[in-house]
């Protein structure tokens, strides 16, 4: 999701070659070579894999007298298969002031997409600042993930812009870009030792409300069907061991994945896998980001692993991740309205989540700042229990269209508790 730079307008909010070319020798991988649909047996699984290539000058298209760093990319090249792309730099304390633009090559008819805009202000969804998360020396720059489907080539150009309120001339871009070529895998992966003896189901069953009766209160939304990470296939060996919580949840926020809306309800879990192998393996995050994901369909999904009830610190909403819980709607909304079941699925999620901690889906509440770009750390901010992501950081997320619609959720979500 692009922030909001530091003027008086936001920029909005959290692919080539006839004749094949070999793929860049300098080309790391974070993993094995991954398997693909057209080598896996059906239904196999297969682990996926991230393809890391350092982007170069793109001297031929250098404008006169430009710095050599004003333009980076990557001309047309034949690649493994990915699905879902982005570009990250070393330092996440870097912001890139351009534009990233990507194009890619679909396996399936070999054509060519035109050029797509990946979202380059994503610094808003990161662990609070001072967290161990977030000072593991690990974490990257990013931009947002694009969804692309299954491809076999890319192209990539990096153009410099200027930083509001300095001069016209270009900002240096950031050191160390490297485009980020991800391969969500097939399938679920085998399970654990641990896994064996007290296997997690693929979906939680949805459950009905609390009887009044009950000492946790009457005012708790049944749960939903919730589709978990055993569900959607992670690979429990990508992220790190152990769980992290925060007290209770307060507030939700509710994000979207800015990872394009040209994604079948089938391909979700795949996004997810994809989302989190980029959160994990291209940003240095411990775990996906999110607490929950939704989407267009209304299903549900685990998200940052430690349990759908508990109090899971996430890595969100920068500023505010304590005490609170993200959920990414899957898709980009800048433009395009969320589905009625997205916007269902949003209510039904945080009528259970947030009545578990006794709060008012249609309250406010009050959260303490970690640090941001629009309260300062330490500061007490008035909160709606649902609240979009801009309300905690001067960004457009969750985009336009879907913050405009976070009224019926709130509204729908009180219902569902039987207020």
């Amino acid at each position: 999701m692009r922030g909001f730079l530091a003027s008086s307008t936001g920029v909005t909010c959290a692919a080539a070659l006839a004749l094949p070319l070999a793929p860049p020798a300098a080309a790391a991988t974070s993993s094995a070579p991954p398997a693909t649909s057209s080598t896996a047996r059906p239904g196999a699984y297969a682990p996926g894999g991230t393809q890391s290539l350092p982007l170069a000058p793109l001297a031929r298209d250098r404008a006169p007298g430009a710095p050599g760093a004003a333009e980076q990319g990557l001309r047309r090249s034949d690649v493994r298969h990915f699905s879902l792309v982005g570009v990250v730099w070393d330092s996440p304390a870097t912001e890139l002031h351009g534009r990233v633009e990507i194009r890619t090559r679909a396996t399936a008819t070999g054509a060519w997409s035109g050029w797509q805009e990946l979202e380059t202000h994503n610094a808003d969804h990161a662990a609070d600042p001072g967290t161990p998360e977030s000072a593991s020396g690990h974490v990257r720059g990013a931009t947002a993930p694009l969804w692309v489907g299954e491809s076999d080539g890319v192209e990539v150009r990096v153009r410099a812009g200027h930083k509001p309120g300095t001069a016209r001339s270009a900002s240096p871009l950031p050191a160390g870009l490297r485009l980020e070529l991800v391969d969500p895998g097939e399938g679920a992966p085998p399970p654990t030792n641990r896994a064996r003896t007290r296997t997690e189901p693929a979906v939680l069953p949805a459950l009905p409300a609390l009887p009044a009766r009950r000492k946790a209160g009457p005012h708790i939304g049944p749960r939903p069907d919730i589709t978990t990470r055993r569900g959607w296939g992670a690979d429990e060996k990508l992220r790190e061991k152990g769980f992290v919580y925060t007290k209770k949840v307060k507030t939700a926020f509710v994000h979207h994945s800015a990872t394009g809306n040209n994604y079948r309800c089938s391909q979700a879990p795949s996004v997810i896998r994809g989302i989190y192998r980029y959160h994990v393996r291209s940003m240095g995050w411990r775990d996906l980001g999110y607490n929950f994901l939704v989407d267009k369909c209304g299903n549900i999904y685990e998200g940052r692993a430690g349990g759908v009830s508990k109090p899971v610190l996430g890595a969100h909403t920068l500023g505010f991740n304590s005490n609170s819980m993200g959920i990414a709607v899957l898709g980009t909304y800048s433009s395009k309205k969320p589905s009625s079941a997205a916007l269902k699925a949003i209510a039904r999620l945080t009528a259970w989540k947030v009545g578990l901690y006794g709060m008012n889906p249609r309250g406010k509440t009050y959260l303490k700042s970690g640090g941001g770009n629009l309260y300062r750390k330490g500061k007490k901010v008035r909160l709606n229990v649902i609240s979009g992501h801009r309300d905690g950081f001067a960004t457009n997320c969750p985009g336009t269209k879907l913050y405009a619609r976070l009224g019926t959720a709130r509204s729908k979500a009180a219902q569902y508790q039987g207020r």
